[in-house]
């Protein structure tokens, strides 16, 4: 990923907090015919450090796990938002700006395990399901499923670990205009509603 310096986030606790909040990432793996990707929920295991372990599981009739090991990469995506140049101040005076696009991207590479033990498999749906149905009024949990049917779909599926050895992240957010013209981003952001992308602007303004 193109990274420049001013928009690079390199604390390791401040990446984990984006892909949790995330979710959901897009798999990429390279196999017989070229690149591979698969749009997939994911979890995330702090060890080993300092990176940790991405974990989840595919379609077992989707051809990507067949390439066999090899290295992976896992892109979450944060918050984003256009910036139209009507939110400089710079506008009025030089004319000198063009639109942008903010954004939060986190990239995670490492060697990919590919499994189908059930066990394992049992153990990434039913954190999943945790994670994602424990705010509910009435959560569903995977023992609400029938034992046989559960034990059917955990062999329509192939589980994954990736553990990671390279991690970085990129918050576009405007660090590389002056203070007013970033002020007149959040204040434009807002306005439109994209009140997540206009605070993360404001925090970086000193980070």
């Amino acid at each position: 990923m193109y990274l420049p310096s001013h928009f690079a986030e390199t604390r390791v606790a401040v990446l984990h907090e984006a892909i949790l909040r995330a979710g959901i990432a897009t798999l990429v793996t390279a196999g017989a015919g070229g690149l591979e990707a698969s749009h997939v929920p994911m979890l995330l295991d702090a060890e080993p450090a300092p990176f940790g372990t991405l974990l989840g599981h595919i379609a077992r009739d989707n051809p990507q796990w067949r390439g066999g090991a090899g290295e992976a990469l896992a892109i979450f995506l944060g918050p984003d938002a256009y910036v139209s140049p009507s939110a400089y101040p710079t506008k009025k005076e030089s004319g000198k700006v063009v639109p942008t696009w903010n954004y939060v991207a986190i990239h995670g590479q490492g060697p990919i395990e590919w499994f189908d033990d059930a066990e394992r498999l049992r153990a990434i749906v039913t954190r999943l399901t945790q994670k994602h149905e424990g705010g509910r009024a009435a959560p569903w949990a995977v023992t609400d499923a029938p034992p046989d049917y559960v034990a059917m779909m955990l062999k329509a599926i192939v589980g994954f670990a990736i553990p990671l050895a390279r991690l970085e992240g990129k918050w576009k957010m405007s660090q590389n205009r002056p203070p007013a013209d970033r002020a007149g981003v959040v204040d434009a952001l807002r306005r439109e509603g994209k009140e997540e992308v206009a605070a993360e602007v404001e925090k970086r303004r000193t980070t």
